[in-house]
């Protein structure tokens, strides 16, 4: 007589299976992408025709992080929009009006604009915010406290990306000075995104997201060290 728990671990060991291949195949393309921009960025002469691709490669990072998304309920889905606007909208004070990260204006490289501040904008505040939120999820500390840990690494982020992106044109600061202004106004959004991300009622676990977030890292702090 065939024991029926074998019968119910076969389908799962399968399932876990083909969940971790899919996986290798979501980072295999990230790699891809993130190191061909990394040769394109720090070693060619010419970086123009790789900044083209900055916006699609957002784009395709996000798709693939968000398709690991164990449920998406229509809780997760309202995180989603309102962090996307969120971050845009307080974009949109930032560049006129210099109260939240200081003075500074958008160039070309993240493309299509409303408002002075490019659509993707919005699409990264939510990547940062969702990647960051599930890796502090690990901690076993009350939430408020992974609120700050995930905003930390958000400023973290930031601090590695702001040389690179003004060295691209995806922004540029009033006298080429990076305020301590803007690390202060990143720290007081993320934390209240944070918040948000907490008190929403879906699950908070996704296999990509540790990759993504230390690709971004390395991305931009390895740029940082080639000139």
């Amino acid at each position: 007589m065939p024991d029926p728990t074998q019968q119910y671990s076969a389908p799962a060991t399968e399932q876990a299976a083909a969940q971790k291949k899919r996986l290798r195949i979501a980072q295999g393309i990230l790699l891809l992408f993130h190191v061909t921009g990394f040769v394109g960025l720090g070693f060619a002469e010419d970086p123009s025709f790789y900044l083209q691709f900055v916006p699609l490669n957002l784009l395709l990072t996000v798709g693939l992080l968000l398709s690991f998304q164990k449920e998406r309920t229509p809780s997760f889905v309202w995180f989603c929009l309102v962090t996307m606007a969120v971050g845009f909208f307080v974009e949109v004070i930032g560049v006129r009006t210099g109260l939240l990260f200081g003075f500074y204006k958008y160039g070309p490289t993240l493309g299509v604009q409303w408002l002075g501040v490019p659509l993707m904008i919005g699409v990264n505040w939510l990547m940062l915010t969702y990647t960051t939120g599930v890796l502090a999820q690990y901690l076993p500390i009350p939430n408020f406290g992974r609120a700050l840990v995930a905003a930390l690494l958000m400023v973290g982020l930031d601090a590695c990306l702001e040389p690179m992106a003004v060295r691209y044109d995806f922004w540029q600061w009033r006298f080429d000075v990076i305020p301590f202004q803007n690390f202060k106004g990143w720290f007081i959004v993320s934390l209240i995104l944070q918040v948000f991300f907490n008190r929403s009622d879906f699950v908070k676990r996704n296999d990509l997201a540790p990759f993504v977030y230390m690709l971004q890292l390395i991305f931009f702090f390895g740029l940082g060290l080639l000139r």
